[in-house]
């Protein structure tokens, strides 16, 4: 069962427990961090273990079948199939991202993992492969076109997001933060009636759109827009050359906007191609 809790905007960042939560997890009771995987013992062992988050549609989730489908899916498929290795996904969520990395449970993390100067201080990224925005999301006639808006109202947020952050930090005193651990349980959330505001990224609005038709959510604020990264540990070093030219050549070749358009409707950002060019 994934817990909530409400906040006041102003009170203590989310990324600060989120990185004491981190270390916790590394540390545990004073254990040395764990062996980060590279390239040489992953294509020796001919699997790699990508971190995908699937409750956060379109780039990850399930179909009816349970099979896992998604932008980030298909991403982290066409660059196992390149590697020449099985790929295992490894389910995570917002919070678990950089713990799972710094924990050696996945070589990689291809999961929404928006590039952060907070984050890349504890892992690296590959050049961005793709973009999202964190925007406030609300039915289509509530009318919030400004922060001042959301004083004395909720907002829903996922746990240790980019999104979570983002609204943390823009929010003004009085607006009540009410946060869940993965985006499946802030979607079904608001789509049972317990906020009508998430911030969020676009792309889950219009899945809770789908999920419950009339509810008509739509992006009212935009908070920040972000390049998107496949996660490594930072001991991870050559894995690391491998992918930048793997993101790179398929940027270039068109592989990976035509994953990004098949998912979210639109092309990749100029500056996103850019890195192919």
């Amino acid at each position: 069962m994934n817990l909530h809790t409400t906040v006041k905007a102003g009170g203590s960042a989310p990324w600060r427990l989120f990185m004491v939560g981190a270390m916790a997890c590394v540390l545990g009771l004073g254990a040395a961090p764990a062996q980060a995987n590279d390239l040489a013992k992953i294509k020796a062992d001919k699997t790699i273990r990508v971190a995908i988050d699937l409750g956060a549609p379109p780039f990850g989730t399930k179909d009816d079948t349970l099979k896992p489908i998604g932008s980030d899916v298909e991403t982290a498929q066409l660059l196992a199939q390149d590697l020449g290795a099985k790929l295992e996904i490894v389910p995570t969520t917002g919070a678990n991202r950089v713990p799972f990395l710094l924990t050696n449970k996945a070589d990689l993390v291809v999961a929404s993992f928006s590039i952060t100067p907070e984050r890349q201080k504890v892992v690296a990224f590959s050049v961005p492969y793709a973009a999202i925005q964190a925007v406030v999301g609300a039915p289509k006639d509530m009318n919030i076109t400004k922060l001042e808006d959301l004083v004395g109202k909720t907002v829903i947020s996922t746990r240790g997001t980019t999104n979570d952050i983002a609204i943390t930090k823009q929010a003004l005193p009085g607006t009540n933060i009410l946060r869940f651990d993965d985006d499946a349980t802030s979607i079904t959330a608001v789509s049972s009636g317990q906020g009508d505001i998430f911030a969020t990224a676009p792309p889950l609005l219009k899945a809770i759109n789908k999920k419950t038709p009339g509810k008509n959510m739509e992006p009212k604020i935009v908070l920040s827009t972000a390049m998107l990264g496949i996660g490594l540990n930072k001991e991870s070093t050559e894995l690391k050359g491998w992918v930048d030219n793997w993101v790179r050549a398929n940027l270039k070749n068109g592989k990976l906007n035509d994953i990004y358009q098949k998912y979210h409707g639109s092309p990749l950002p100029e500056n996103v191609l850019s890195a192919g060019k």
